[in-house]
């Protein structure tokens, strides 16, 4: 019940949140002082390297995804007119908050326990 209801409060929350947006910086590490809600590309020397953001549940780490062509496992990110990220394949953490999802257009699409 107390899952439903936190996945219920969360999809509600992100429904009426703005969307994410795309900040984009030169170098191979992350910032240390990350966005609450925006995701950071990282490019070096204009190579698309990794995308990092804070993860969406709330926990307060920070997730890294490779976007390097040549690396495993690998994300594609997208980005629309408006600044907006599509990743895909989805997110899905192994550790800690075990968060599984989808940045869809800006938007947090959670993945259901089933």
């Amino acid at each position: 019940m107390w899952t439903w209801l936190a996945n219920w409060f969360e999809a509600v929350q992100e429904w009426f949140s703005p969307r994410r947006k795309v900040l984009i910086r030169e170098g191979d590490t992350l910032p240390s002082a990350m966005p609450k809600r925006d995701l950071i590309l990282l490019q070096d020397d204009g190579e698309n390297w990794s995308v990092g953001f804070r993860c969406p549940c709330g926990c307060g780490d920070v997730i890294e995804l490779l976007i390097l062509p040549n690396v495993k496992p690998r994300w594609d990110i997208k980005i629309d007119h408006r600044g907006r990220p599509t990743l895909s394949p989805s997110v899905w953490r192994e550790t800690g908050c075990r968060s599984h999802f989808w940045v869809r257009d800006g938007k947090v699409i959670w993945v259901s326990d089933t």
